[in-house]
């Protein structure tokens, strides 16, 4: 017995209203990931202790991952968008490792 559906009820012209329309439309797959036994080991471990699925874990895990990306793709473009126009001047690394070991130097004896 198949369930009568809840916009039944609905007149017609209501029947198909969205109240926000999706910029774009996900769709899932299937993927395959390939991981070493003792990440696998790992994952089961806390899929176990915190009851959730591990693909649900991979998922989660994956998606602060590629935010994440993003947001230091996003920086460093913006690090060399502001030295190529000027705004802020390179440093030689060298110099600036030499300045913190300095400043290190100098919380130690005081």
């Amino acid at each position: 017995m198949v369930a009568a559906s809840p916009l039944a009820s609905l007149p017609p012209a209501l029947e198909f209203v969205a109240l926000t329309v999706p910029k774009r439309v996900s769709k899932l797959a299937v993927m395959v990931v390939h991981l070493k036994p003792e990440t696998e080991s790992r994952l089961q471990e806390l899929a176990a202790t915190t009851g959730r699925a591990p693909e649900d874990l991979v998922e989660d895990a994956m998606s602060g991952y590629l935010a994440e990306l993003s947001e230091v793709r996003d920086m460093l473009d913006g690090r060399y968008d502001d030295i190529k126009s000027g705004r802020v001047a390179p440093i030689d690394g060298e110099d600036a490792f030499a300045r913190l070991r300095q400043k290190s130097q100098e919380r130690r004896r005081a």
